[in-house]
C-alpha cells in the first residue's frame, strides 16, 4: 500500500477526484484553502489580495499497481496547464488497520 499525497491549484480541485475515481479509488481526505509557493518557478498561492489562488491537498492510500497509472494522469495534468501547479508524492505504509 503506497500513500499519495497531492498539492494542486484550487482550479484542479474536481478534476483529482476524478483521477482518483477513474482509478477505482474511492476515500481520500482533502484540505482546502492552502497557502504555499512552489520552489521551482511557480507562482504564490497566498490567498491574499496580491496572490488570490490557494492550493488544496488530497492524501490517497492506493494499492501499489494503481500509483502508477494516477501518476501519469496527474502529470497529464499538470504538463497541459504547467503555469497552475500540480506536485504529487508517493510514501510506503508500512502498516494499517
Amino acid at each position: 500500500m503506497k500513500g499519495i499525497f497531492i498539492s494542486y491549484n484550487q482550479a484542479f480541485n474536481e478534476e483529482i477526484v476524478e483521477v482518483l475515481e477513474e482509478n477505482g479509488q474511492r476515500g481520500f481526505t482533502r484540505w482546502t484553502d492552502i497557502q504555499g509557493k512552489g520552489h521551482f518557478n511557480g507562482t504564490p498561492h497566498l490567498g491574499s489580495h496580491a496572490w488570490p489562488e490557494q492550493n488544496h491537498a488530497v492524501l490517497a492510500f492506493v494499492k501499489d499497481d494503481k500509483v502508477r497509472p494516477i501518476l501519469d494522469a496527474l502529470r497529464a495534468k499538470d504538463e497541459a496547464s504547467p503555469d497552475l501547479g500540480l506536485r504529487a508524492f508517493v510514501w510506503n505504509i508500512e502498516e494499517n488497520y
